[in-house]
Order: C-alpha cells, then structure tokens, then sequence
C-alpha cells in the first residue's frame, strides 16, 4: 500500500495550501483530483483561486461525483494525486443523489475500499464539519455523519493525519518510522 496523508481542520483554517505544499515538496509528478463545481459565482472565484495556487505543477481531474473511477484515471507514474476535497465531494453526492443517505454512503465505502490499493500516493483534504452545533434539520445531520465516518475511516487508513488550526499544522498521526515530512 503507498502512503495516504488526511488533512483536516475547519473552513478556511490553510488544509489546501498546506496540502498543496506536502505534494510540491516530496513529489514530482503530481495529479490534482478537483472535486468542487462552479454551481455559482462565489464558487468560481474560489475554483479559480485554487487554480491559480496549483500553476501548471499539476496535471488536474475534475471530478465531482465519481471519485473512484477518478483515482482509477489518475495516470501511470503518477507519485501522488492530491484530493480537494472530500466533504465537497460528498456534499456533490447529495446533490446527485437527491438527498439519499444510502447511495452516499455506498459510494463513500467503494471510495474507501479503493484507496489502500492505489498506486501512487494520496493526499485527501477534507473538513471537520461536527465540532459545532447539532444541525437543526435531518439533511445537515446526515451530512455531518457521513462526514464524520469518512474522515474517521480515512483517518485509520491514512500514514499521516494533520489537524489544520489557524493555519498552524498539527501532525495527530505520524507516519511509522517517519518523524514528520518537516523535520
């Protein structure tokens, strides 16, 4: 199995820049698996801006909905596909899925059963959305479960785990053998 780091943290707290960092610096064929969609304005501006950060340093795969098939797209020689980011994603597979918690929790388990096996490396950027309030409505309770078992799950398959706090990494899981990609 080759390695999967999860980054994790809140909105806004630097889990991309800092992903996209961990790839520059120990990889040289780099894929970028996008997963947001540009369903308004607002959110073009943000695509946009995570393109500009990426430059022509990775080959992009924009895809919303079909993850797994993605990772099986990601091409031979790759060293690492970075995925931005798994809470889009599964916010994508409500809206595709018309709110059906089922269909999403299949995919977020063939997701899951798929990424111990890939060839490259992985570096999955999700959101900790339950450190809140409990959600007033059923659609956003479901939501932040099904987030919370992903990263949960991810979490134990993955090498290395950061926590992103006011763009301050917190390695909480480290590599066997390995004291950190900064040391």
């Amino acid at each position: 199995m080759k390695s999967i780091t999860l980054i994790t943290g809140g909105a806004r707290s630097g889990k991309s820049s800092f992903a996209l960092d961990l790839a520059r610096k120990n990889y040289d064929r780099r894929v970028f698996i996008a997963t947001a969609v540009a369903f308004d304005e607002e959110m073009k501006r943000r695509i946009a801006q995570h393109q500009k950060e990426r430059g022509g340093l990775f080959q992009t795969l924009e895809e919303p909905v079909q993850l797994t098939e993605a990772l099986s797209a990601v091409p031979p020689g790759t060293e690492v596909a970075l995925v931005d980011c798994l809470t889009v994603w599964i916010g994508n597979l409500y809206h595709h899925f018309q709110q059906n918690e089922a269909a999403v929790r299949s995919h977020v388990d063939e997701f899951l059963k798929v990424i111990p096996q890939v060839s490259y490396d992985l570096i999955l950027v999700t959101n900790e959305v339950g450190w809140g309030i409990v959600p007033d409505n059923p659609l956003a309770r479901s939501f932040r479960d099904v987030a919370g078992y992903l990263n949960r799950k991810a979490a134990e398959r993955a090498k290395s785990v950061y926590l992103l706090c006011c763009g301050i990494p917190l390695e909480v899981k480290k590599r066997a053998g390995h004291s950190g990609f900064f040391t």
